[in-house]
């Protein structure tokens, strides 16, 4: 009797368990929503266990771990110290990744645009409103730019997208605010929610240009501009440019690993990379080390599909501290 009794307890123990691990919740950023699809979907297949993440927006995922309505959150906008201490969080990053400026102009095709840093600061503050501007078509002399109103595709919310592409924008014009939500004052302007929907609304729309993470360029063959480097460089969005930036990242645990590394040197990198993180809530210790075994897993599994949807995996080095942070946290 008290075998069975054992028994049918550990079997309730155990179903409690795998229950815990399928009612996993996260929401956040959408620039890595992509490659967290394919990380979960392969997780649960070698594990059984199930993640679940929404892309909301980086801004709905911060305030989501904030107000404790999920386990876990993504944001590509990393937190300062204050903000974590404040709301009692952890933060890491999982990967870096890439926004491209994806556009909509007959007989233009992908690659062929070439959009100097003070032409994307034209565009982008409405000094530029047509796309035959001379600041456009001073770098693109063969291309046949209509005297058409360009249409300027954004987010609608409180994007971490947004935060490293206004970085950008920063770099070229200090005037430009570094903001998750900022004011266009572009003429035409269209937001759409998430990168699914600035992504649709380039589609849907002649004559326009906004910015996207990588992986949505790819998924839905959209063409995407050269870019000039802050070494005068055009370059094209490709795994090797991202990973020619994305080296010049530096981390440190005693910061929680806050690093912005938009706009980064190198005469062969591409200028707009990013690095997508994770918030934990410091008292949820179970659920925490629930998630760090799955990003575990991904940084020791996940590296494939990270490069196959066109995002850089962290260096071995970074993953190390980052299991390193885990352990001094008591959440691994």
């Amino acid at each position: 009797m008290l075998s069975k009794l054992l028994t049918t307890t550990l079997i309730a123990t155990l179903g409690f368990s795998s229950l815990v691990a399928a009612e996993l919740k996260g929401r956040g950023a959408s620039f890595p929503a992509p490659l967290y699809k394919a990380w979960t979907s392969e997780y649960f297949k070698a594990t059984k266990n199930q993640i679940n993440y929404t892309p909301t927006g980086s801004g709905d995922g911060v305030k989501s771990i904030s107000k404790r309505m999920v386990d876990f959150a993504g944001s590509d906008k990393p937190l300062k110290a204050k903000k974590l201490t404040k709301d009692k969080l952890y933060m890491f990053p999982t990967v870096i990744g890439s926004i491209v400026l994806s556009y909509n102009i007959d007989g233009v095709k992908d690659g062929e645009l070439k959009l100097s840093r003070e032409a994307v600061n034209a565009i982008f503050t409405g000094k530029a409103t047509h796309w035959d501007d001379a600041l456009i078509t001073k770098h693109n002399p063969t291309l046949k730019l209509p005297h058409e109103p360009i249409t300027v595709a954004v987010r609608a919310d409180k994007s971490g997208t947004t935060f490293n592409f206004t970085y950008f924008l920063n770099q070229i014009n200090p005037d430009f605010k570094i903001s998750k939500k900022p004011k266009w004052n572009a003429p035409k302007v269209v937001a759409g929610k998430s990168n699914s929907g600035v992504s649709a609304n380039i589609q849907q729309i002649k004559n326009s240009i906004g910015y996207i993470e990588y992986s949505f360029k790819t998924k839905l063959n959209l063409p995407a501009a050269q870019i000039e480097n802050k070494e005068g460089k055009f370059i094209n969005p490709t795994l090797k440019s991202f990973q020619d930036g994305a080296k010049y990242a530096t981390w440190s645990a005693d910061n929680d690993f806050y690093a912005v590394i938009g706009d980064p040197a190198g005469a062969t990198s591409y200028p707009i990379v990013a690095a997508t993180f994770l918030l934990l809530p410091t008292e949820k210790v179970e659920s925490n080390k629930q998630v760090t075994a799955f990003i575990d897993w991904v940084f020791t599994n996940g590296d494939k599909a990270a490069t196959e949807l066109g995002y850089v995996p962290l260096p071995n080095e970074t993953k190390d501290a980052i299991r390193a942070y885990w352990t001094a946290k008591g959440i691994k």
